[in-house]
């Protein structure tokens, strides 16, 4: 028989399960912006209106919020997302963001910028179009000292547990997407576009972040794909298409004091498609900073007709000459770096550039399985170059590896 005690167990289990079912979902709050005064029309600044929506959302107690951006173009000024909130927010970007084409009427460095949030979801089939082609002409900073500063589309600073998804960034000013001191967030789904002559439209830059996810991102720009800067720590780079461009880079490190270590990067599953380099270390000779870049894998990466498919750089100087140049070599110590299965072309002859300080070789390099061919107009097969480097090679090399 069964007993009075399990009789009462199972009917006691059976409420709850339905009380539980039974409950109501608590959805978001949904702020549309056009509610609250935005006009779609190319042309009102919105600025107030959506910092209007945001303090409404963020200072919301019951329950988290949603702002929703629908179809149709939004003119909008510089603006400023601070937290901290009291709940998680989404952020639903459908339409399109407009800037102001006169780069003067951005009066701070980021168009739109998110600072002391956490929990922060921005997502959408939306573009920020950051009208940056009336820009480009204007950023001569290495050679004018009085060039105008231009804004980046989109900051995170201090932003932790968060995310960006799907949303689309069009011909940025200057950088696409900055984060600094960002830490738990993940970028998936994105697509990143200027042309590939637009100076300093970084797709991704980013330092002093940890713990950031990026994937199944398409990036096309006139400089990085993705900036790695100081203190970055365990980063996460996968399936991104990346070109035109300079590749993904690691730097430059080392020009100024104070920086930090550069640790536990991975960049697996990736193609780069007619950029300038593929994978890029890059430090200034006769550094400021004594730090350490250490434990990098590149794994399963292709090379399309990429001008310099691995090239460590720590003779970095972009425009001769340079103020640290022949002064000294690099204080920044590369070690622990495995690069795996990396395959394709090469414009130029030299496929493989490892050139390293001589006061801090690099240590410990693997070069496991690689595979890069000379398609230039050069004749000759691919070459690598090695300048003070300890390390070590397994499997197939192509080209025949230099390392002692």
């Amino acid at each position: 028989m069964v007993s009075i005690a399990s009789t009462f167990k199972a009917l006691c289990l059976s409420f709850l399960f339905i009380a539980v079912a039974s409950r109501p979902t608590i959805r978001p709050k949904v702020f549309n912006v056009r509610r609250y005064g935005s006009r779609p029309d190319g042309k009102t600044d919105n600025a107030n209106a959506f910092t209007s929506v945001w303090k409404r959302a963020c200072t919301r107690i019951s329950g988290s919020s949603k702002i929703y951006v629908p179809k149709g173009t939004f003119y909008l000024g510089g603006v400023e997302f601070v937290g901290p909130c009291k709940n998680p927010i989404e952020f639903v970007i459908d339409g399109t963001l407009l800037a102001p084409a006169n780069p003067r009427d951005i009066k701070q460095d980021t168009w739109i910028n998110f600072r002391y949030i956490n929990n922060l979801s921005i997502s959408g089939s939306g573009t920020l179009d950051g009208q940056g082609k009336y820009s480009w002409p204007l950023n001569d900073c290495h050679k004018n000292t009085n060039c105008p500063k231009l804004a980046m589309t989109m900051g995170f600073a201090f932003v932790n547990n968060s995310r960006i998804k799907d949303i689309t960034s069009l011909n940025s000013k200057m950088g696409h997407f900055n984060f600094f001191s960002v830490h738990r967030f993940n970028i998936t789904g994105v697509t990143i576009t200027a042309p590939g002559d637009s100076p300093n439209t970084d797709g991704i830059k980013m330092g002093s972040c940890s713990n950031i996810h990026i994937s199944n991102t398409n990036i096309g720009t006139g400089d990085d794909c993705i900036a790695i800067l100081s203190g970055t720590t365990n980063l996460d780079i996968s399936n991104i298409k990346c070109g035109p461009g300079h590749g993904i880079s690691v730097g430059s490190l080392g020009k100024n004091k104070d920086e930090k270590d550069v640790k536990h990067l991975t960049v697996r599953d990736t193609v780069f498609n007619g950029t300038s380099d593929g994978i890029r270390i890059k430090t200034w000779e006769s550094s400021a900073s004594k730090i350490v870049v250490s434990n990098f894998i590149y794994e399963n990466i292709q090379m399309i007709d990429v001008g310099k498919p691995i090239n460590i750089d720590q003779k970095y100087c972009p425009h001769p000459p340079c103020e640290h140049e022949k002064k000294g070599e690099s204080h920044v110590q590369i070690q622990d770096i495995k690069l795996k299965n990396i395959y394709g072309t090469s414009n130029n002859i030299v496929a493989v550039n490892l050139q390293c300080s001589k006061s801090f070789p690099c240590k410990n390099v693997e070069l496991i399985d690689i595979n890069l061919k000379h398609t230039g107009l050069e004749k000759g097969h691919s070459t690598a170059m090695c300048e003070n480097v300890d390390g070590s090679v397994r499997s197939k090399m192509v080209p025949q590896h230099c390392l002692d």
